[in-house]
């Protein structure tokens, strides 16, 4: 079977996790689905925050970590840089799953493989949804 008989949309591979692969195809070769990069070790659940950089974002994780002194809990913040594929166009505020990869860059060793949909808490310097509030009865107090 020759190059030019190939069919011009490409599959995506089987990376060898349990996530979706996408429906629209790319051209990028760090796409885990569809160029020849591999994901391996670990796979950690954030919150997207910036997706400034071209094919790169910046993915925070909530750490709740007890100090014993006080006997309470305190937040930390851990941010990850990781590739984002095209074919993947995640806005910002979506919770995503990122697979550890070999070095793509001097800060960027991870690679996003799934959206897992809108966050429920919202992230430092991101507009918070409008609620509508709930109607009370004309009566008044309940």
């Amino acid at each position: 079977m020759s190059a030019s008989s190939a069919p011009s949309t490409r599959r995506a591979r089987d990376i060898g996790l349990d996530v979706r692969a996408p429906r629209t195809p790319c051209d990028d070769r760090h796409c885990p689905f569809h160029g020849r990069l591999s994901v391996r070790g670990q796979v950690i659940e954030g919150t997207l925050v910036s997706t400034s950089m071209q094919r790169t974002s910046v993915v925070e994780r909530i750490l709740l970590t007890y100090v014993p002194k006080y006997e309470r809990y305190e937040k930390r913040r851990r941010r990850y840089l990781a590739h984002a594929p095209p074919c993947l166009s995640i806005p910002i505020g979506h919770r995503v799953r990122i697979a550890e990869t070999r070095p793509l860059s001097k800060l960027v060793t991870f690679c996003i493989v799934e959206d897992l949909g809108v966050a429920a808490h919202r992230s430092a310097g991101e507009e918070a949804p409008e609620v509508a509030a709930p109607e009370t009865p004309a009566g008044g107090a309940a």
